[in-house]
């Protein structure tokens, strides 16, 4: 079956070009950078946790009348909730997640300042609280208890600002890791671009990795400004995208108006932000909000277009499969990690250093299927390699223990890696994560496959497992990074059963 065949609607792939180029790969990484999906996740957060004040609010409320009205339980039970204070519970929720958003409170990266933030939860909160009291006066809402709705709002004000402190203070604890850290480039030489970008590297708390500044033909170059830290003009953005996985880039010179439309349209086509001082470029931000990076305020040209509820049922459908298949196949993994170690000498699992999302390095977990001391083997093996260009592979590989074969025979070498997908470091579906020695010999437009999480599956396993040409299997992985959604990975997935139960691993 073809490509176009297997995606039915979906859009075929855009290859880039590019020149040769290496991926300089660290012991962290560069870690992904943040989505929409946090921001749904932010706002799903909140509502339960106001769903658990008005719960808080409600028995207080019935502890209150039970003190203070003794009665039977019949009667206590007019207390507790009722249609209508539901009805309104929802329209206090929806205000405030309307207030939030519009404060500024769900943007991936938060603000620098805590207090203000906090401020800016409570001002939610009464607004919401005053629009629910006018709704009840509007309405005329007598039955609603006007105890509860003060109890309710109370408590709210509490629980949001005691959750958004804890939740500031793990996003700290993963930018200090360099997790969730946004790529930026910033397009200017001046004195200002310097102090944007001494900002960015002295206040980790923005969430920002300054990558590099792009200069401008003729732009004079601050004098503190090292010259490796130059990466070029305006016309390298898309290499300098792919090869640091660049999120955003912020101008802090005046381009003409025209160059900075096609950097938009380039945006665009490479999904990232560009965002400019604010006051620059007035009738192409006519309608952006003034955001602030750091002390510095700036208004957006191009935000990225974002699938934040496809991304959110992706991770919600691997933590259940990876925690049913962990614990349904417990024993079998027990069984297979005990004949693994009976059949040859060596540990049961082995841990190899993979790269994963963005040039992330993460232990990637299987059954050990070779001999002891396999990885000194392979460059004896190189005349046996079956396929071409940068994979290796050969079916009659000496390393490859008895059981090791019928292992890989129905991948149950694999199963280990629900573990990687438990932790997030894959996905169930995605491009397989390849060695530090494959990345090095990329090409720039080979990078293209590590812009999603890897996958224990892919297009590549059930459409093309045997085909040897690497060129082949960079195409289908960039068709899956292009035209990705949740239901393509339900697809996969149904295939992927299939593949299993046939037995074709090698």
């Amino acid at each position: 079956m073809a490509t176009s065949e297997f995606l039915r609607n979906e859009n075929s792939a855009r290859r880039r070009p590019g020149a040769v180029s290496q991926l300089r790969v660290s012991g962290k990484g560069v870690r992904t950078g943040p989505t929409a999906a946090m921001s749904v996740a932010m706002m799903a957060g909140d509502t339960v946790t106001m769903l658990l004040a008005f719960g808080f609010a409600m028995a207080l409320r019935v502890s209150l009348a039970a003190r203070l009205a003794p009665g039977s339980g019949m009667q206590l039970r007019g207390y507790w909730a009722q249609p209508t204070d539901i009805a309104y519970l929802v329209w206090f929720m929806a205000a405030y997640l309307l207030v939030a958003r519009r404060y500024g409170l769900y943007a991936a990266v938060p603000s620098i300042n805590g207090y203000h933030e906090l401020r800016l939860v409570l001002q939610g909160c009464l607004t919401a609280g005053l629009l629910l009291c006018g709704s009840l006066y509007v309405f005329r809402a007598i039955e609603v208890s006007r105890i509860l709705v003060v109890l309710m709002v109370a408590a709210s004000c509490v629980m949001l600002g005691i959750r958004r402190y804890m939740w500031r203070r793990s996003r700290y604890r993963q930018f200090e890791q360099g997790i969730e850290l946004r790529n930026v480039v910033i397009l200017g030489t001046s004195q200002l671009s310097y102090a944007l970008a001494r900002e960015l590297m002295d206040h980790g708390r923005l969430g920002c990795r300054f990558v590099g500044f792009l200069a401008r033909a003729g732009s004079p170059v601050n004098k503190e400004i090292a010259p490796d830290q130059v990466l070029g003009g305006l016309e390298r953005i898309r290499n300098l995208t792919r090869q640091h996985f660049v999120d955003e880039v912020v101008l802090t010179e005046f381009y003409p108006t025209d160059d900075v439309i096609r950097l938009v349209q380039d945006a665009r086509d490479l999904d990232i932000d560009v965002r400019a001082i604010a006051g620059y470029y007035g009738d192409l931000a006519i309608n952006a909000p003034v955001e602030y990076l750091g002390i510095f305020p700036v208004a957006t040209l191009h935000r990225r277009r974002h699938r934040a509820a496809g991304l959110i049922c992706k991770r919600v459908v691997d933590v259940v499969l990876s925690l049913v298949a962990l614990f349904a196949t417990a024993p079998l993994l027990i069984a297979i990690a005990v004949a693994v170690r009976l059949d040859s000498e060596g540990p049961a699992l082995y841990v190899s250093s993979r790269i994963g999302k963005r040039g992330r390095v993460f232990p990637c977990f299987k059954f050990r299927t070779m001999v002891k001391n396999a990885e000194k083997m392979k460059h004896e093996l190189t005349s046996m390699n079956e396929r071409d260009g940068i994979l290796f592979k050969c079916s009659n590989d000496p390393r490859v223990t008895r059981l090791g074969r019928f292992l890989r025979k129905y991948s149950l070498d694999e199963l280990p890696q629900f573990l990687n997908v438990l932790r997030g470091e894959m996905s169930i579906v995605g491009p397989r994560p390849p060695i530090a020695s494959e990345v090095e010999k990329y090409e720039l437009e080979h990078f293209r496959r590590l812009e999603v999480t890897p996958g224990l599956t892919g297009l590549w396993q059930v459409q093309a497992r045997h085909d040897p040409s690497f060129a082949r299997y960079i195409e289908l992985d960039t068709a899956y990074v292009e035209n990705w959604s949740f239901w393509l990975d339900l697809k996969i997935l149904l295939r992927t059963a299939g593949v299993v139960l046939q037995g074709t691993g090698v």
